[in-house]
């Protein structure tokens, strides 16, 4: 049974793009221009992966990404922000985005994204299962639940975006092991572009800031500098 990817863009041009595509991808394409019409069609079910503009008419796209995530089922989102936005950016991983994609974008990148988050999707259905015997990670007062996929930090829960998780859990299951920006999109997004290295610095930041006692001297995951980053030994 095909994908169904949700496309809500204002931009007809912009729209029509992603929705070809997608098609060409060989999913099924459900094309938006409005906000509140595009969280409706959302409501209804059945879609796989929203592709999610963030200045729209009716709604705007942080608003909606907050009611995605508010839902029951986790569906991945990749949002679409203007180049010079970078306050939008944070804001959309803030508000629960997977990723983003900065405009103008290719279609052989805008490709990418999609096929990764769907690879990403697989891998987590595949390793539901397997990890009910995957036991909790804990580190000097901070405790990871793969299964239930929680982290609480001396008793208290964090409130993490699926992204931030994924980054924890990869750095706490390599204990010490140092990983470059790029092995780091590879192992937790799925891809490796040139110039995207700055996605990784605005997780890496976001995680900080959430998980840190002091995020201007991090204990748990630490730079290593002109390498990379680790997590703490």
């Amino acid at each position: 049974m095909p994908r169904t990817v949700l496309i809500i863009e204002d931009n007809p041009g912009i729209g029509e793009l992603v929705r070809m595509q997608v098609s060409d991808l060989g999913m099924t394409a459900v094309l938006r221009d409005r906000g509140d019409s595009g969280l409706a069609r959302f409501r209804d079910g059945g879609i796989d992966l929203v592709i999610l503009d963030l200045m729209l008419p009716g709604l705007d796209g942080l608003a909606v990404c907050r009611e995605i995530r508010s839902s029951a089922d986790y569906v991945p989102v990749l949002m679409l922000t203007a180049k010079s936005t970078e306050l939008d950016r944070v804001l959309g991983l803030e508000m629960g985005a997977d990723d983003y994609l900065t405009k103008p974008f290719s279609v052989a990148e805008l490709s990418a994204r999609i096929r990764a988050l769907f690879r990403r999707v697989d891998a987590l259905s595949r390793k539901s299962s397997a990890e009910d015997d995957v036991a909790e990670i804990e580190a000097d007062g901070l405790r990871i639940d793969p299964v239930r996929r929680r982290v609480f930090l001396e008793c208290r829960e964090l409130d993490l975006t699926a992204r931030e998780f994924d980054l924890l859990w990869h750095f706490a299951s390599h204990r010490g092991r140092v990983f470059s920006r790029a092995q780091l999109l590879d192992a937790v997004w799925g891809y490796n572009h040139d110039g995207y290295e700055h996605t990784v610095n605005t997780h890496i930041n976001r995680l900080r800031n959430k998980i840190e006692p002091d995020p201007a001297e991090p204990r748990y995951v630490q730079t290593v500098w002109g390498v990379g980053y680790r997590f703490m030994d």
